[in-house]
């Protein structure tokens, strides 16, 4: 190599080395697939789940309400949007519900828990009272307020049982006696079974298997070994079976599993039948909001416990599966919630009410789709119902309340909501500056975690 000018050996130059790969731009799929699992894992997901798959559900079933009971309101000699009217009034007073729950502590949950169990058996026991309980379908289940507005007192029965429960099972876990079978079952499962009773004198079975689902739920929460588990299932079981067979017009019900043609006989299988003719003729978009031809008299209880075949019809297959979609993305969210946080009591009541709300709407649409008895349940947040409605917006609102006092999102909805602060008093002759809005986005660091936005 030859010499350098200035007589000094050349400098060896090190040898570049190949830059670390990048990862690949051209891969949409992957980016979506991390943009998504960012997004999934942030602190707020189970809140805006929560808040925003309730509302939807809420107000498409406003919308399905009223297209569904315009021709049985109609058929009463009622104006068109009698139900709707209704169940606009319930859906504001819910609303009210939820947002009181949302804001409320979690020892102010625990101390209305005795109190609203109280107040249930007190109702439930209420309507066998001759000359105050109302049969509405055979059912004795309901309580005359006056004028066209009745209650169902059964439905508080669940929200008493999950309150009750979960504080019950929380204050055993922190004396340490859930490892004991006989505290695990008493008095749970004696109130329960008092709660099923009353239930079952007024002869409502759906929400008697909705309650018992509820008491499986916190059982299974509460880590109850699979032999006490197996005996307590059993033990429903054979009762359920007792009631069924005791029962016509219950016995009726199971024989219509997978009918697809009205039967000649004491089992005609008229609304089963016409659920499922209701689903067959949306199609993928449906027929349209509001040209549903069988709640033209041909679909008993087609804005109550068959609204989700009407919303097969009208809106096809496209909006029950949105429907499932919402319902399954409130489930995850309440067990999110309930396997994330570190209160006892959260941890049951945020499982008992998703344990509440899914078995609901699994028993409500496995009927309409014939895969399972006509139990007489209403789908969730979406059928017509007052009753039925105010408990359960008042469980989302539990939900939503566990769902922002975690810690990551208690932080997280600090910086997304500033608190504003009053400001300095002194004018332009004060000599002092106007004092900054003191805000939490301000005294926030600037390191956030990449996940709190």
């Amino acid at each position: 190599m030859p010499d350098s000018r200035t007589g000094r050996p050349p400098v060896q130059r090190a040898v570049r080395r190949p830059a670390p790969s990048r990862p690949s731009r051209d891969n949409p799929v992957r980016q979506l697939y991390a943009r998504v699992n960012r997004a999934w894992d942030r602190p707020l997901t189970a809140y805006y789940l929560i808040l925003g798959g309730s509302l939807l559900i809420t107000v498409l079933g406003l919308v399905m309400v009223y297209s569904a009971s315009q021709i049985t309101a109609l058929q009463m000699s009622l104006p068109g949007s009698y139900f709707f009217r209704k169940q606009l009034l319930a859906a504001a007073i819910g609303t009210g519900l939820l947002l009181a729950a949302s804001r409320m502590p979690v020892k102010l949950h625990r101390a209305l828990a005795y109190p609203i169990l109280a107040a249930a058996v007190f109702l439930m026991a209420l309507v066998q009272v001759p000359g105050i309980g109302v049969a509405v379908n055979g059912n004795q289940n309901w309580i005359a307020l006056g004028g066209s507005f009745q209650i169902q007192p059964s439905e508080f029965g669940k929200l008493a049982l999950v309150l009750w429960g979960a504080d019950l099972i929380a204050r055993k876990q922190d004396k340490k006696l859930l490892t004991q079978w006989k505290h695990m079952l008493v008095p749970l499962v004696p109130v329960a079974f008092m709660l099923l009773g009353l239930i079952m004198l007024g002869g409502d079975m759906g929400t008697a298997i909705i309650l018992s689902a509820i008491l499986f739920g916190l059982l299974w929460l509460a880590g109850a070994p699979t032999r006490l588990f197996v005996g307590v299932l059993s033990f429903a079981g054979v009762i359920g079976v007792f009631l069924i067979k005791s029962s016509e017009n219950r016995m009726a019900r199971l024989q219509c599993l997978g009918a697809t043609e009205p039967q000649a006989g004491p089992v005609d299988c008229w609304q089963a039948v016409h659920g499922i003719y209701a689903l067959a003729s949306g199609g993928i978009f449906g027929s349209g909001l509001g040209a549903s031809v069988e709640k033209w008299g041909q679909l008993p209880e087609a804005h109550t416990d068959f609204i989700f075949a009407v919303t097969g019809e009208e809106l096809g297959l496209a909006g029950t599966l949105s429907v499932l979609a919402l319902f399954a993305a409130l489930g995850y969210a309440g067990i999110r919630v309930a396997g994330r946080t570190e209160d006892p009591f959260v941890r049951y009541a945020a499982g008992g009410v998703t344990t509440w709300i899914t078995a609901q709407a699994v028993i409500n649409i496995g009927a309409v789709l014939g895969l399972l008895p006509i139990a007489g349940v209403p789908l969730p947040l979406f059928s017509y119902g007052g009753s039925a409605l105010l408990p359960t917006m008042f469980a989302i609102g539990l939900l939503i309340a566990f769902a922002r006092n975690e810690p990551a999102a208690r932080a997280a909805l600090s910086m997304r909501q500033p608190r504003f602060g009053r400001k300095r008093a002194g004018g332009a002759g004060s000599g002092r500056e106007p004092r900054r809005w003191n805000t939490m986005r301000r005294r926030a660091s600037a390191a956030r975690s990449s996940g709190e936005r």
